[in-house]
């Protein structure tokens, strides 16, 4: 059943602008309320941290590669952003995005651009407005676009979103058959590491109006996350690392905790403690940041998008 959403129709706005936490899920959301589809595919990064009552994220699929992307006008192949030429514009509608490469490459101009991957694309390359674009470098490689991507952008350039390239299967909370059914799809690495990001947004109770960005790395049972906050022009920053261990046996965890839900995700299959310490690690980091002042820095950011 293929459905639009608010998201998808209001495309002359930033997403920042609109300040509804459900752009992209609450049609969705409706249409499985209503019974009339029992389970709906999400990007991850698009589901708010708290899920309206009744719902919960069933699976969380093998994360493709979280990383941004560059994508170069035609005139510019070959090249990379600190090739660019000064005031070069580059097109991204995200805050995080923007507030951390403004820092990086103080020589480009960032500018709003809206629209899913066809519509930017054909922006990009029909007109002479933006030299590039970034994007999430998963959106083009599921859509068979890799070759378009110019430049990969690491962790020391650019933090990625929470939940980024991840895909959420999003049911109803007491279809225990469903449940059931969507949870083989769970990739329990990727759960892990967006249970620890997510935990770490909503403690810091950030949404897309506010610069957040996280690195996730799991590696021999250790979780390592790194979580930062920026002003809009990146001018003003926190970042963080922590690590928490993740490896426990499964436990048969049937009776009353079988429903229990970490950030809104439902994944029986992944170690209860496993999760728990995820998320706690998490709110810990965003505990820590908040202690060196991000809540000024987050709540200057939200003032200053809210008067643009």
């Amino acid at each position: 059943v293929a459905m639009s959403t608010t998201g998808d129709k209001i495309l002359d706005t930033a997403l920042s602008k609109i300040g509804e936490k459900s752009l992209f899920t609450k049609e969705l959301e409706n249409a499985l309320e209503r019974n009339e589809v029992d389970l709906v595919v999400h990007s991850l990064k698009d589901l708010p941290t708290s899920l309206p009552p009744g719902f919960t994220i069933g699976a969380v699929c093998k994360r493709e590669n979280p990383l941004d992307a560059v994508v170069f006008h035609p005139k510019n192949c070959g090249k990379t952003l600190s090739l660019l030429p000064e005031k070069s514009v580059i097109g991204t509608s995200s805050l995080r995005r923007a507030a951390q490469l403004k820092k990086k490459f103080p020589h480009l101009e960032f500018r709003d651009i809206r629209g899913n991957l066809n519509t930017r694309l054909k922006k990009l390359d029909e007109k002479e407005d933006f030299s590039a674009i970034i994007l999430a470098a998963a959106g083009l490689k599921r859509m068979g676009w890799e070759n378009r991507i110019g430049q990969l952008l690491g962790p020391e350039d650019c933090l990625y979103a929470v939940g980024q390239g991840a895909l959420a299967v999003e049911v109803r909370a007491k279809d225990q058959e469903i449940l059931n059914m969507v949870s083989v799809l769970h990739d329990a690495d990727t759960v892990l590491c967006c249970i620890a990001e997510r935990a770490f947004m909503k403690h810091l109770e950030g949404g897309c109006s506010v610069p957040v960005a996280v690195n996730t790395l799991l590696k021999d049972g250790q979780l390592y996350l790194t979580g930062a906050v920026y002003s809009l022009d990146g001018s003003d920053s926190l970042k963080e690392t922590m690590q928490a261990g993740v490896s426990y046996p499964h436990q048969n965890e049937d009776g009353p905790n079988d429903d229990v839900q970490h950030v809104g995700i439902t994944a029986k299959n992944v170690p209860g403690q496993a999760q728990e310490a995820a998320e706690n690690l998490g709110v810990e980091l965003a505990s820590l940041l908040l202690s060196k002042g991000a809540k000024h820095i987050l709540s200057v950011a939200r003032q200053l998008n809210d008067a643009r």
